[in-house]
């Protein structure tokens, strides 16, 4: 009898100081390369003999390091974020990318608590103080937290275990959150605010929203100038959200009395940035290098977590964690993968319209898509729509993460498309309305938003869009252009829409721009005769 080859391993290279118990998961099912440390050539050198990658923060995946991945089928990190993979080239390649979204929940949880007790308390400044011989008991006299007021910006994970820990110690506790509802707020005993109410009634805030276009900068100097005085301020999300320059302004006015940061702008962080220049207002902040998931449990926990998704890929071809869309079934994806991209827009799109907590989205495939299995598209929509306000959201975890935050998800599809070879629509219901928006894919890498709650239109989504509401009579083209012309802000293409035939009633401006707009030039378009409103959409 001819003798049965045994299946060759796969080989897995693990890098980075991961825990070395991840690599006793693996070991009896994969042949391990076990290097703690290597540079990017090293990387680039081992890259083209291994199967699957196992990586922390140190070692970057980037394009080189994909294309050399002939055999690369899975690269895991081992931890929440994905900043230094290259996922859409992964995503090209059919390379999956898994993390560990909630192997450190625990660990940023209890690290931001800490923050906040020490700014309130002056602990860092009371131990250098006293390590330097000097007994300063009367100068560093702080603030309680115990009835005070916290704005919690973002209630995932780790906002909701901070935000049930401040409730034990008293504090009454408001979140802005645009996925919240109110009967889960009432669930938690939490208060569902507004953005502009966190900033004028907080004592302290605590930020553990995603980094992404519309929370990049998010606290910035016009939002500063906004704030209740006093504010004491956390970030343990992600460095970038706050503007540093803005932040150290605030403090030297005194509008803020207190910060503590353990993520920067630029990590690690510049010693000659606006925080490390404050002089007499340097004992305003506590700041530690990123130390939110530096703990012994959670470095255990994130390599157990990814480990075990190398393990089950291997054997079972899933992952659970996965970040990017290999992970689906080919026979499902395939009719409808040139779509993707449009339906994860149009799902970030319309919950940047929306105003309210969500309570269900709709899903409706029409044309020559109502034909194919919809789950895919339904995927990317909640991926869009949930990655505002959540950090980690993917197409493994979005139904959990909407099922989780009380979004009911529907499905549908008819042949009936109208004008169109095929359209996407999407309705989403708050508690204030329902909004809708529908595209249409005109070749493999190019679709428009066609309609927009009622109005007709062909929407190219670029990074800036501009929306406004407004009566529909001569000369309020001039009135928003000049605006824009004035602030430095170039229009790309702008078209007009209305809902009747007749002028006169209502009808919207969109945008086009080359630039993001500022708050004071969003409020002072706001301002004009005529203009009921406007939106900025940034994708």
């Amino acid at each position: 009898m001819p003798k049965t080859e045994t299946p060759q391993k796969p080989r897995v290279l693990i890098t980075d100081g991961i825990n070395p118990q991840a690599v006793a998961i693996l070991e009896g099912d994969c042949e391990i390369i076990f290097e703690p440390k290597l540079t990017h050539e090293e990387l680039l050198d081992r890259i083209d003999s291994v199967d699957g990658l196992m990586i922390r923060s140190a070692s970057t995946v980037s394009e080189d390091v994909l294309e050399k991945g002939v055999r690369l089928r899975i690269v895991g990190r081992a931890g929440v974020g994905t900043d230094n993979i290259d996922v859409i080239t992964a995503t090209k390649k059919g390379v999956i990318v898994v993390n560990s979204p909630e192997g450190n929940t625990v660990a940023a949880s209890e690290h931001t608590v800490g923050l906040l007790l020490a700014l309130a308390r002056h602990i860092p400044e009371g131990d250098a103080t006293l390590k330097n011989g000097q007994w300063q008991r009367s100068k560093l006299v702080g603030v309680e937290v115990y009835g005070k007021t916290l704005g919690v910006v973002g209630l995932g994970k780790i906002g909701r275990r901070v935000a049930k820990t401040c409730l034990a110690l008293g504090m009454k506790v408001n979140v802005f959150d645009p996925f919240l509802t109110k009967a889960m707020a009432e669930e938690l005993g939490v208060s569902v605010v507004p953005f502009e109410e966190i900033l004028e009634t907080a004592d302290f805030i605590t930020i553990h929203a995603p980094k992404t276009r519309e929370t990049t900068n998010l606290f910035n100097q016009e939002s500063f100038a906004r704030c209740k005085p006093g504010l004491r301020i956390v970030n343990c999300a992600r460095g970038g959200i706050i503007n540093e320059a803005a932040l150290a302004e605030a403090i030297e006015k005194g509008i803020v009395a207190g910060a503590a940061l353990d993520v920067f702008e630029q990590e690690p962080a510049d010693p000659n940035g606006p925080l490390f220049q404050l002089g007499a207002n340097a004992n305003k902040l506590v700041l530690t290098p990123h130390l939110g998931a530096s703990t012994e449990e959670a470095q255990v926990n994130v390599a157990l977590d990814v480990a075990e998704q190398l393990k089950a890929f291997f054997q079972h071809g899933y992952a659970k964690s996965a970040v990017n869309i290999p992970l689906l079934r080919p026979e499902m994806l395939d009719p409808v993968k040139h779509y993707m991209p449009m339906a994860e827009v149009l799902g970030n799109f319309i919950r940047q319209m929306a105003k309210g907590a969500a309570q269900s989205v709709e899903i409706t495939a029409k044309g020559d898509l109502g034909q194919h299995r919809s789950e895919p598209l339904t995927l990317a929509v909640l991926k869009g729509l949930l990655s505002t306000a959540r950090e980690g959201v993917n197409y493994v975890n979005a139904p959990s993460i909407a099922e989780e935050s009380g979004i009911q998800v529907k499905e549908a599809s008819t042949r009936k498309a109208g004008n169109y070879l095929n359209l996407l629509e999407v309705k989403l219901t708050t508690d204030e309305r329902v909004y809708t928006v529908a595209g249409t894919l005109i070749s493999e890498e190019i679709f428009r938003i066609v309609e927009m709650d009622g109005y007709q239109m062909a929407l190219k989504p670029t990074a800036y869009i501009l929306i406004t509401p407004h009566h529909d009579r001569p000369g309020m083209i001039a009135k928003v252009a000049t605006l824009l012309g004035e602030e430095g802000v170039n229009i790309s293409a702008l078209q007009v829409a209305r809902k009747g035939p007749e002028a006169g009633g209502e009808s919207i401006m969109v945008f086009n721009l080359d630039n993001p707009l500022s708050d004071v030039l969003l409020a002072s378009i706001r301002q004009l005769e005529g203009i009921y409103g406007s939106l900025h959409i940034i994708l």
